[in-house]
């Protein structure tokens, strides 16, 4: 495969994961924002900013924190250049240039969802469209990877396609823990009070978990366990572990492939090695803002090695 190709095809499904999270995120704020004043609103929307990296861009052209002006400018802003749109029309483009790569139902998915979100994000996003919006993102990066799991050959398009999803998922599960630990709260005086749960209860919702989660600790709703299941438990498709195993998985197959392994490989097993055998008492221990950074740029090391070893071109 031509590096150009498989740029192409690992930058599609991180725009496509990208694009989807940022939707999870949002609909997890705005649920929150609902049952707050306006201060505690206001502060919602910061961490929304920052867990995204688009804090310093809104300031820049937005006063005050409502939440229909955040949303707009997150998902079709023109002075974001990060926006939502933006994500799809990067995954639109990058699947026209790969078409011979793709099947016909990955190419109609991915293009009829970004003309889905051309003619719903044409217009500003306002309290009472947002739900349906934040839903057509959801549903549309969906439709896509089902497209993708359910017709494409299992062959190194494959593998590119799911070793960038999953980097791209390691990667803002990462992230939201790590807003959430160091700015949603806003004092150590909340720990265990209903605040502190509600936050945290929101952290699940921006990731999908909170159901998942409840069947597996009863109701239970605490810092640790809950780090625990984002972080180490192999059965959540959006920790971790389960990312790190999906992404050893694919490399696995692209070095089989091509008949050798590269530096994408030994960067992903030094990151497996600091992952393995590990507690959660280990994590906190080590400090969970210092553990998260460290995976976040081990995680960035990885998908530029990739970049690397398969000569991506950009």
């Amino acid at each position: 495969m031509l590096g150009r190709v498989a740029n192409g095809i690992f930058w599609m499904y991180r725009y496509l994961e990208r694009a989807e999270n940022t939707a999870r995120l949002l609909a997890a704020g705005h649920r929150m924002t609902l049952t707050r004043g306006q201060d505690a609103a206001s502060a919602e929307w910061i961490s929304v900013l920052t867990t995204l990296g688009l804090l310093d861009a809104y300031q820049r052209n937005h006063e005050g924190f409502a939440g229909p002006q955040v949303c707009d400018f997150v998902l079709r802003g023109k002075d974001n250049e990060q926006n939502v749109l933006t994500m799809f029309e990067h995954a639109r483009t990058n699947a026209r240039v790969c078409r011979s790569a793709l099947t016909a139902e990955v190419w109609e998915a991915v293009n009829e969802g970004w003309m889905t979100l051309r003619e719903l994000l044409a217009r500003p996003v306002r309290d009472a469209n947002l739900n349906v919006v934040l839903s057509a993102i959801r549903r549309e990066s969906t439709l896509a990877r089902g497209a993708t799991h359910g017709t494409m050959l299992r062959n190194e398009t494959y593998s590119f396609a799911r070793a960038g999803t999953f980097l791209e998922r390691a990667d803002s599960t990462a992230r939201i823990l790590d807003v959430k630990y160091y700015l949603l709260l806003p004092s150590v005086s909340y720990v265990g009070t209903a605040l502190d749960t509600g936050q945290w209860d929101n952290v699940l919702r921006s990731l999908s978990g909170d159901r998942a989660y409840r069947w597996l600790n009863a109701g239970s709703m605490d810092a640790r366990s809950i780090a625990d299941f984002l972080i180490l438990d192999a059965r959540f498709p959006r920790s971790l572990v389960f990312c790190y195993a999906a992404i050893r998985e694919n490399l696995t197959a692209l070095a089989q492939l091509h008949g050798h392994e590269g530096k994408a490989h030994e960067n992903l097993r030094d990151a497996d090695m600091r992952l393995a055998g590990r507690t959660i008492e280990d994590v906190f221990d080590q400090g969970l803002h210092e553990f998260l950074v460290e995976f976040i740029n081990r995680n960035n090391a990885i998908a530029a090695a990739i970049a690397e070893d398969y000569r991506f071109i950009a």
